[in-house]
């Protein structure tokens, strides 16, 4: 199982998600609480992260990222970050 470390301002806190989960599910499935107001729908920007590591365990871009406008690495919709078969690190700022 992969784990997810989180970096929320002075708070950094590691837990275990599910391999095809994405970001979001992992942390609120772990009782951190993202900001997301379109319900985790990839239409909205609330939940972006930036990946600090593991952006090889990362599935691809995806395209509601393109319609959002979130282009650039290390930014990402937690929303729409599935995670693959390792460890990551992501630092949020809606939280």
């Amino acid at each position: 199982m992969p784990k997810v470390t989180f970096i929320m301002g002075d708070q950094v806190r590691t837990v275990e998600g599910k391999d095809g989960q994405s970001v979001l599910q992992i942390a609120l499935d772990n009782g951190i609480g993202i900001e997301h107001a379109c319900g985790g729908n990839g239409i909205c920007t609330t939940c972006l992260c930036r990946v600090k590591e593991g952006k090889e365990h990362l599935g691809e871009r995806t395209d509601r990222e393109d319609m959002m406008g979130v282009t650039e690495d290390p930014e990402r919709l937690s929303c729409q970050t599935i995670v693959h078969g390792g460890d990551v690190t992501v630092e949020v700022e809606n939280y």
